[in-house]
Protein backbone atom coordinates (compact mmCIF):
# COMPACT_ATOMS: atom_id res chain seq x y z
CA UNK A 1 0.00 0.00 0.00
CA UNK A 2 2.59 2.39 0.78
CA UNK A 3 4.27 2.17 -3.14
CA UNK A 4 0.99 2.79 -4.25
CA UNK A 5 0.32 5.82 -2.17
CA UNK A 6 4.43 6.91 -3.04
CA UNK A 7 3.03 6.77 -6.92
CA UNK A 8 -0.23 8.51 -6.55
CA UNK A 9 0.41 11.48 -4.43
CA UNK A 10 2.43 12.82 -7.04
CA UNK A 11 0.28 12.01 -9.70
CA UNK A 12 -2.34 13.87 -7.91
CA UNK A 13 -0.91 17.11 -7.37
CA UNK A 14 0.82 17.22 -10.80
CA UNK A 15 -2.87 16.93 -12.24
CA UNK A 16 -4.07 19.47 -9.82
CA UNK A 17 -1.60 21.78 -10.70
CA UNK A 18 -1.74 21.65 -14.36
CA UNK A 19 -5.63 22.15 -14.35
CA UNK A 20 -5.07 25.79 -12.76
CA UNK A 21 -4.70 27.31 -16.03
CA UNK A 22 -7.46 26.15 -17.70
CA UNK A 23 -9.73 26.86 -14.74
CA UNK A 24 -8.58 30.91 -15.15
CA UNK A 25 -9.07 30.80 -18.82
CA UNK A 26 -12.35 29.94 -18.41
CA UNK A 27 -13.02 32.36 -15.58
CA UNK A 28 -11.89 35.42 -18.01
CA UNK A 29 -13.66 34.24 -21.65
CA UNK A 30 -17.28 34.85 -20.53
CA UNK A 31 -16.65 38.38 -19.57
CA UNK A 32 -14.81 39.09 -22.47
CA UNK A 33 -18.01 37.75 -24.44
CA UNK A 34 -20.12 39.69 -22.50
CA UNK A 35 -18.86 43.27 -23.26
CA UNK A 36 -18.85 42.32 -27.23
CA UNK A 37 -22.57 41.09 -26.65
CA UNK A 38 -23.20 44.19 -24.68
CA UNK A 39 -21.81 47.00 -27.42
CA UNK A 40 -24.24 45.24 -30.09
CA UNK A 41 -27.54 44.59 -28.07
CA UNK A 42 -27.08 48.27 -26.25
CA UNK A 43 -30.10 49.93 -27.97
CA UNK A 44 -29.62 53.83 -28.85
CA UNK A 45 -30.54 56.90 -26.69
CA UNK A 46 -34.04 57.91 -26.27
CA UNK A 47 -36.51 56.48 -24.89
CA UNK A 48 -38.86 54.91 -28.54
CA UNK A 49 -35.55 54.81 -30.16
CA UNK A 50 -34.53 52.16 -27.47
CA UNK A 51 -37.64 50.42 -27.49
CA UNK A 52 -37.60 50.16 -31.19
CA UNK A 53 -33.92 48.44 -30.71
CA UNK A 54 -35.17 46.00 -28.96
CA UNK A 55 -38.13 45.07 -30.65
CA UNK A 56 -36.32 44.65 -33.99
CA UNK A 57 -33.86 42.20 -31.59
CA UNK A 58 -36.76 40.08 -30.66
CA UNK A 59 -38.22 40.37 -34.10
CA UNK A 60 -35.14 38.76 -35.56
CA UNK A 61 -34.92 36.40 -32.38
CA UNK A 62 -38.85 35.11 -33.61
CA UNK A 63 -37.96 34.93 -37.29
CA UNK A 64 -34.90 33.02 -36.80
CA UNK A 65 -36.32 30.79 -34.37
CA UNK A 66 -39.59 30.55 -36.52
CA UNK A 67 -37.64 30.15 -39.86
CA UNK A 68 -39.33 32.58 -41.45
CA UNK A 69 -37.56 34.94 -43.63
CA UNK A 70 -35.19 37.28 -42.61
CA UNK A 71 -35.94 40.32 -43.32
CA UNK A 72 -37.08 43.70 -40.81
CA UNK A 73 -39.67 44.95 -43.46
CA UNK A 74 -42.28 41.70 -43.12
CA UNK A 75 -42.25 42.12 -39.69
CA UNK A 76 -45.76 43.24 -38.30
CA UNK A 77 -44.01 46.10 -35.72
CA UNK A 78 -42.22 47.77 -38.95
CA UNK A 79 -44.88 48.12 -40.98
CA UNK A 80 -47.31 48.87 -38.06
CA UNK A 81 -44.89 50.90 -35.30
CA UNK A 82 -46.48 51.35 -32.39
CA UNK A 83 -46.04 55.26 -32.85
CA UNK A 84 -47.40 57.89 -34.35
CA UNK A 85 -46.76 60.80 -36.76
CA UNK A 86 -43.36 61.85 -37.16
CA UNK A 87 -42.12 59.05 -34.82
CA UNK A 88 -42.61 56.80 -37.31
CA UNK A 89 -39.64 56.82 -39.45
CA UNK A 90 -37.39 57.43 -35.98
CA UNK A 91 -38.83 53.78 -35.01
CA UNK A 92 -38.29 51.95 -38.22
CA UNK A 93 -34.96 52.86 -38.27
CA UNK A 94 -34.03 51.91 -34.87
CA UNK A 95 -36.05 48.92 -35.30
CA UNK A 96 -34.06 47.75 -38.26
CA UNK A 97 -30.91 48.51 -36.80
CA UNK A 98 -31.74 46.37 -33.83
CA UNK A 99 -33.00 43.82 -35.98
CA UNK A 100 -29.70 43.51 -38.37
CA UNK A 101 -27.54 43.53 -35.34
CA UNK A 102 -29.29 40.70 -34.09
CA UNK A 103 -29.04 39.20 -37.57
CA UNK A 104 -25.51 39.98 -37.69
CA UNK A 105 -24.48 38.96 -34.60
CA UNK A 106 -26.50 35.27 -34.26
CA UNK A 107 -28.77 36.04 -31.40
CA UNK A 108 -30.32 33.01 -29.81
CA UNK A 109 -31.38 34.64 -26.89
Amino acid sequence: MSKLTRIATPLIAVAMMSSTPFLALAQTTPQTQNSATQDWNSPPAGTEQAQAYKDGIQAAQLDTAARRKIDPKTSHLYLHPPVKGNAKDAYRNSFEAGYQAAVKHGSPS
